[in-house]
């Protein structure tokens, strides 16, 4: 039986799962949004295992989601999980972003586009058909007052926590043509995927993996 522990820190939100044979176990999340993800992250990782009266050693890998997202999320999620995954010798999975947004509404069997918060008037954004394929994967889009328009059927679903600068853009149309959903993601949506590729052995090189930013980070050189 495979026990995972997910862990999903992109976004302003810290989220944790634990999962077992695809099955969520338990999932601890705090969406306050106040970046207290390094402070709450270990306390999660520790109570979700403590809740299902489980050890590190009974984990059989960690998925972790590798973006895009905030840089500092993507960061400290990551490290997180490579420390588990070096300690404990077990693999480690990474998760797309945007697949797990489509989980969400996997059910739906609808069309789905993905779009997550960048800088300015960007968003991160994926496309999915009726049946969960990705039929564009993540590309970064500059939203104007006309974008997606093509998109604005009963058949098509929004969702991430760019929809918003969207509407405020697109204005109150694409609220009254589509179906969105504002929301952030959840490690509880990663479980399923996580046991997908740990049957495939689909995981990563625990020293050398990296999340997607899809942007440079820039630091200023401060003046002496």
């Amino acid at each position: 039986m495979a026990l995972i522990l997910n862990i999903e820190t992109t976004t302003t939100n810290c989220s944790v799962a634990l999962s077992e044979n695809g099955q969520t176990l338990d999932c601890l999340e705090d969406r306050s949004g106040d970046y207290s993800h390094a402070e709450k992250l270990h306390a999660f990782i520790k109570q979700v295992l403590e809740n299902n009266q489980k050890d590190f050693s009974d984990l059989s890998a960690v998925s972790v989601s590798k973006g895009p997202g905030s840089y500092t999320g993507l960061r400290i999620g990551v490290s997180a999980a490579k420390g588990l995954c070096f300690s404990l010798d077990i693999p480690l999975i990474s998760i797309p972003t945007a697949q797990v947004y489509q989980q969400q509404v996997v059910l739906e069997n609808k069309g789905v586009v993905v779009l997550m918060n960048s800088r300015k008037n960007e968003v991160y954004a994926a496309e999915f058909d009726a049946k969960g394929k990705c039929q564009r994967n993540v590309y970064t889009e500059i939203l104007t007052a006309s974008s997606y328009r093509d998109k604005l059927t009963a058949d098509v679903i929004f969702i991430g926590n760019g929809v918003t600068k969207l509407s405020e853009i697109a204005g109150s149309e694409f609220h009254l043509e589509a179906q969105v959903i504002d929301s952030l993601p959840s490690a509880k949506e990663m479980s399923l995927l996580a046991e997908q590729k740990h049957k495939k052995s689909d995981t990563e090189d625990v020293a050398y993996f990296e999340p997607e930013y899809l942007k440079p980070v820039w630091a200023k050189k401060l003046k002496s």
